[in-house]
């Protein structure tokens, strides 16, 4: 049963990306550098990775995993942001 809510949540969060992924530029840079021009779910987006770096840079892991989380978030903000959620916590 752990097994099939684990693939429910991982088929929810693959949906949630890609109806978020239309919500603007294609990495966290465009994103800062125009924050309004793209619209309030960028700007969401945006307040939601900044945050998740910030747990990342706060976390026990080792400065390599930290250097990876932070990339995917910043290059794929908002799938980098729901796979840390899913998979980094």
């Amino acid at each position: 049963m752990q097994a099939l809510n684990r693939i429910l949540l991982v088929l929810a969060g693959f949906a949630t990306t890609l109806i978020l992924a239309g919500c603007g530029g294609p990495n966290l840079f465009d994103r800062v550098s125009s924050f309004w021009a793209y619209g309030i779910c960028s700007a969401i987006i945006v307040v939601l990775d900044i945050i998740a770096i910030i747990e990342v840079l706060g976390s026990p892991r080792s400065s390599g995993d930290k250097a990876l989380w932070i990339l995917l978030i910043i290059f794929f903000p908002v799938g980098g942001l729901i796979l840390y959620y899913i998979f980094g916590k």
